[in-house]
């Protein structure tokens, strides 16, 4: 199974990236996800700039056929957000609403880092997004307060907390993506 961790901060000084790394390199070690990362600063989409509605799949630029192949190829999504004034940042819903089909019927996690909140209200938000494109939001989260305290020389240094919670995220992604996959492919 192909798990997707998607850097949803694209502003410079960001420390998302530093984070999604440490995110991305603890998944690479279940053996039941093929683990890839996408920085949305990277990827570089514009604003939303497709003619016809994501649902019709009727994609015109290629920058969105390319994200679509990204998460068509995909069976399970971490989204590494912070928070900003009590939500998510602009360009992850930007990628969200690109594409529709894609998403359906696949499990979204979050890991969230921020001030004393942790980037918590930015995952509930982030959930009711998720839950309407038809992704399956799970419960256990990764959830960072005051991260620049945990940012060293452009690393994220992880706490025992940490690397627990993120044990729990794993468990119950490997779970829901699997059960999820079987009804993507109509084989429940």
């Amino acid at each position: 199974m192909t798990l997707t961790t998607v850097v949803a901060s694209t502003r410079p000084g960001r420390v998302g990236r530093s984070v999604a790394d440490w995110f991305t390199a603890r998944a690479a070690r279940y053996e039941q996800f093929e683990s890839h990362l996408v920085d949305l600063r990277e990827l570089a989409l514009p604003f939303f700039d497709e003619p016809h509605p994501p649902a019709l799949q009727r994609y015109t630029r290629s920058h969105t056929r390319s994200w679509s192949r990204i998460v068509d190829a995909s069976d399970a999504f971490v989204f590494v957000t912070p928070e900003y004034n009590g939500g998510f940042p602009a360009p992850l819903k930007n990628a969200w609403d690109y594409l529709a089909v894609e998403w359906q019927h696949k499990p979204a996690a979050f890991v969230s880092y921020g001030g004393v909140s942790a980037g918590t209200r930015a995952v509930q938000m982030a959930k009711q997004v998720v839950a309407n494109l038809r992704m399956l939001p799970i419960g256990p989260t990764v959830s960072i307060p005051l991260v620049t305290e945990r940012v060293e020389d452009g690393a994220f240094r992880l706490g025992k907390i940490h690397e627990a919670a993120a044990e729990r995220l794993l468990d119950e992604l490997v779970r829901t993506a699997t059960v999820m996959r079987r009804l993507r492919s109509g084989t429940y």
